[in-house]
């Protein structure tokens, strides 16, 4: 009997769950653990959803938005198919387009700078030519002048026939001064003017008190030049201290 009663004693006592769904009347099982610490109870989540999204969440959705998309864009039937191709083609089309209009400003540039060099050379050789003619012009200029200018102290005791000679030699004079200027060729003015050994060259030189030391007296040959390029020098004659 003694042993009997010993078993009884250590028996360990055996609580099913399905019992305590029985016995609680709502039908939920009961957890001892959680009854025991109420610090394991769970705080509900907010409703305010901005709250409650961290930002990996946020990106998470994204992706997952652009996912759906895909699908549904798979998914969506040939209409759905032809606009994702249509929208390929578009932005190839868009940056094949980019490309030529790049190209086409190169090619712009290019050309324009092609342009100028070819105008350049071409106002180049222009002014090497009518600098060439002009040198071998000016010579016969000078004896018209020099005749003219010899035969006007004799002119008044001359024939009318000699006048009207002198006359045409001083228009053919007269042209031909006029065919240089329309070439762009212009005289030097030295008379009066500070010596420019750029321009001038100094034949003579002479000691007087009516002009200021280092100017031009007298020109005894014009100088020429075709815009800034000199011809040729003027010969002048320059005052000096006295």
């Amino acid at each position: 009997m003694a042993s009997d009663n010993n078993k009884k004693g250590n028996r360990i006592p055996i609580r099913f769950l399905d019992a305590d769904r029985e016995n609680d009347p709502s039908g939920n099982p009961t957890d001892d653990v959680d009854k025991m610490d109420p610090e394991n109870e769970e705080e509900p989540f907010s409703d305010d959803p901005i709250e409650d999204r961290a930002p990996w969440a946020s990106a998470l959705s994204a992706s997952l938005n652009e996912t759906k998309e895909l699908d549904s864009a798979v998914s969506g039937g040939p209409e759905t198919a032809e606009l994702v191709a249509t929208r390929a083609e578009l932005k190839r089309l868009e940056a094949e387009n980019a490309e030529l209009k790049d190209r086409l400003a190169r090619r712009q540039a290019d050309f324009e700078n092609y342009r100028k060099r070819v105008e350049r050379e071409r106002l180049d050789t222009y002014n090497r030519v009518v600098v060439d003619i002009a040198a071998k012009l000016l010579p016969v200029l000078d004896n018209l002048k020099r005749a003219l200018e010899t035969e006007a102290s004799v002119e008044a005791s001359e024939s009318d026939e000699f006048r009207h000679f002198l006359s045409g030699v001083d228009l053919i004079y007269k042209q031909l001064d006029g065919v240089l200027e329309a070439l762009g060729v212009k005289p030097i003015v030295s008379v009066g003017e500070q010596f420019d050994p750029h321009i001038h060259e100094a034949v003579v030189t002479e000691a007087t008190n009516e002009y200021e030391p280092d100017t031009v007296m007298q020109e005894i040959v014009a100088g020429y030049r075709l815009g800034d390029k000199l011809i040729r020098p003027a010969l002048v004659k320059v005052a000096t201290r006295d």
